[in-house]
């Protein structure tokens, strides 16, 4: 069995990212989200675009004003009302102000805004009762970004933040890396659809929607390829299938030591090369990973996934050590690790053994520091078998290696798995 650590950094190892232009397409603004920058961004816009106005109050020269106070105001003459979105149609001179609001272009000789709370309005004039300092409540032209500079890296995951900078300098298109592609194929005689009548001894597909929307959420492409039975031949086929369609490949079930679990030697016979047959993690010891050779029109080799097919296991299998994959393989240039955090658990953790134990439950701040983190576990029985209180769970705790127990109220180590 390999350590967890080891064998996420083994997976990690075999990864090359998408590359630009090869691996590039253009996708407009609006349908950008989630997807990783391929290219980096240069702005042609400064940005602000011009001196404004922080405040809604009034734009001054600041030599006039630099004396005011409550006991002796300041009384400038107003020329005009400078509105959001239309420019100045007149300079400030001395002994005159412009009303200005938040966001509006500064006119030309005013170098400060005095905030309108502190000012009072007399018809044409308004009264300056406090002295500001010099080139307040301004926003200077560039001071946020020049055009020209970078303004977002390759390898960014775009959210709505880096959308809106990319709006703001006027990118309507923008290069992103296409979709990975994960097939995900289901092995098993048992198995049935959730459509199909089930009969005695079948069971369910669940890991097939459980996975494709894990994929999804990951910003990749599920393909799904059903259910092959427990045949050599129907295997060997999927996995040729898959390969071509793919860039990486999710099998769930068939990585055992059963009479009927051939994926490894299947995989042999294709002529892969079989880096991990099992991991020290409880549950989901059976894993497979493997690269299959190059075929015709792929840059990469196809990196392939062989989970267990307990459903829990097959999800736990997936958040540990498919997604970061998955994040590397995308183009990110980083955060490709999962996320752990310390957390207080509410309930005592049996752990115990030579595996890294994973116990599913709800982490939440804490009501009187939301800096840290309480780990509530999941009711119920952690079997491996056992959908039902997985469902609503939205993180792992991790008992160590050689823990029997860690007691309420510990300290644990715990990776997040949903938002």
């Amino acid at each position: 069995m390999v350590p967890a650590a080891e064998a996420e950094a083994k997976i990690l190892s075999l990864l090359t990212p998408l590359e630009a232009p090869g691996d590039t397409e253009m996708v407009a603004l609006a349908a950008a989200a989630g997807r990783i920058l391929a290219q980096p961004v240069t702005g042609g816009l400064d940005m602000p675009h011009w001196d404004n106005s922080a405040m809604d109050g009034y734009a001054v020269r600041h030599q006039d004003v630099a004396g005011a106070s409550a006991a002796c105001p300041v009384a400038l003459a107003i020329t005009e009302t400078i509105p959001a979105g239309k420019p100045p149609t007149q300079p400030v001179a001395p002994g005159q102000a412009a009303r200005i609001l938040t966001g509006s272009m500064m006119p030309e000789g005013a170098d400060t805004v005095v905030m309108q709370e502190v000012t009072q309005r007399r018809d044409n004039q308004v009264l300056i009762l406090e002295a500001p300092p010099p080139g307040q409540f301004v926003r200077h032209r560039g001071s946020f970004y020049r055009a020209g500079q970078p303004l977002i890296a390759a390898g960014t995951a775009l959210g709505g933040p880096e959308l809106a900078v990319l709006a703001a300098a006027q990118c309507p298109q923008v290069p992103v890396f296409r979709r990975l592609r994960v097939a995900i194929v289901s092995t098993g005689d048992e198995l049935v659809n959730p459509e199909d009548p089930l009969a005695p001894g079948q069971i369910v597909d669940s890991n097939q929607y459980a996975l494709a929307a894990l994929v999804q959420a990951a910003g990749a492409e599920p393909v799904r390829m059903g259910i092959v039975p427990d045949q050599p031949d129907a295997l060997a086929a999927a996995i040729q299938a898959a390969r071509t369609r793919a860039d990486v490949i999710l099998s769930s079930g068939g990585v055992s030591v059963g009479d009927f679990d051939y994926v490894d030697r299947i995989l042999t016979d294709l002529g892969a090369t079989l880096h991990i047959r099992s991991v020290a993690v409880r549950p989901g010891k059976p894993l497979t990973v493997a690269t299959l050779p190059t075929a015709a029109g792929q840059p990469f080799p196809v990196l392939y996934f062989g989970l267990p097919g307990n459903p829990v296991s097959a999800l736990v299998s997936f958040w540990r050590f498919v997604e970061p994959a998955l994040r590397k393989r995308s183009g990110r240039a980083e955060g490709w690790q999962p996320q752990f955090v310390e957390a207080v658990t509410q309930q005592s953790l049996k752990g115990g053994g030579p595996r890294e134990i994973y116990l599913w439950g709800r982490l939440s701040p804490q009501a009187e520091n939301p800096s840290r983190y309480d780990f509530a576990l999941a009711g119920g029985s952690h079997s491996s078998g056992n959908l039902v209180n997985l469902a609503g769970a939205n993180a792992l705790a991790v008992v160590p290696v050689g823990t029997d127990m860690l007691p309420q109220g510990s300290v644990v180590r715990v990776m997040v798995v949903r938002s």
